[in-house]
């Protein structure tokens, strides 16, 4: 299991160092996770004609279009996917900044009447998830809504929960769960990071 360690200086004059990275899944671990997921979205929608992937970018995007390779061979008809982008539909940006109607959406697929599955890599507290779901809820009327998420590390704010999972990671505050995904990272792996603040004069 890789471990390594890395520092970095946060605005404000705090020194943080991640005590170490440790590899929990490598890239045959997230191909059978993606497999499963899209066997369970092929039971959980039905038709391909009354279904639209969204991924969140970035790499719910990369995820999206996988999970869509590998319906289209369980189910021999591929499914919708669109693009969104959550940044303008989030709780704690600018209130002053409008709320596009669909301008958020990079690809635009129909939504009315289908089964909506929001593909992200990681859950946490929920919040990009709602954004994504106010986002679709402008678009159109969907049939219903369902989260897809390659990690789930719990430890919500909101009432809000991921319907398909490829693994549970429980992890503590102090750490974060990194996705790497080849199209983007060049490598397809899941990462754990332990951080602790340090005062520079440490």
């Amino acid at each position: 299991m890789l471990r390594s360690k890395t520092h970095s200086v946060m605005p404000g004059g705090s020194f943080f160092m991640a005590e170490e990275k440790k590899v929990l899944l490598e890239r045959d671990d997230i191909g059978r996770m993606v497999s499963r997921m899209a066997h369970e979205i092929v039971e959980k929608a039905g038709s391909p004609a009354e279904l639209a992937l969204i991924g969140i970018r970035s790499r719910g995007v990369h995820l999206a279009r996988r999970i869509a390779r590998k319906f289209a061979e369980i189910a021999k008809a591929s499914p919708a996917v669109g693009v969104i982008d959550v940044t303008p539909y989030r709780d704690d940006k600018s209130q002053e900044q409008p709320i596009p109607a669909v301008g958020a959406f990079e690809v635009q697929v129909a939504v009315d009447g289908r089964t909506v599955v929001l593909v992200d890599d990681v859950i946490y507290r929920g919040r990009t998830i709602r954004a994504a779901m106010e986002a679709v809820e402008r678009l159109g009327q969907p049939k219903r809504i369902l989260v897809a998420a390659l990690i789930d590390r719990g430890a919500r704010e909101l009432p809000i929960r991921a319907d398909v999972v490829g693994k549970n990671i429980e992890v503590g505050d102090g750490q974060r769960v990194n996705v790497l995904l080849d199209e983007s990272d060049g490598a397809d792996q899941v990462i754990l990071t332990n951080w602790q603040g340090r005062s520079r004069s440490e």
